[in-house]
């Protein structure tokens, strides 16, 4: 079961989701305290991976019809700068 991130920066924190056909069903991963994953439709209360690449772990070790991902908690700003 993936430990809880707290002691990282909130800007690489990371969370799985995976594709939905409905607006209204719950999609963000949630591990339960039993060990089983558990699908919510808060991002807030999803379960936090301390980067992406555990978070694109944890995904990939889901059943292929979840079609989940590692999705970044912050987005990630960048400046373009001209030559």
């Amino acid at each position: 079961m993936p430990s809880l991130a707290t002691s990282h920066s909130p800007a690489n924190l990371a969370i799985v989701a995976r594709t939905t056909l409905g607006v209204d069903k719950p999609c963000y991963l949630q591990w339960l305290t039993i060990g089983s994953p558990n699908w919510v439709p808060d991002p807030a209360s999803a379960t936090t991976f301390p980067s992406m690449r555990e978070a694109t772990r944890a995904a990939t070790r889901l059943p292929s019809s979840l079609r989940a991902f590692g999705l970044p908690l912050e987005p990630e700003l960048a400046v373009a700068s001209a030559h």
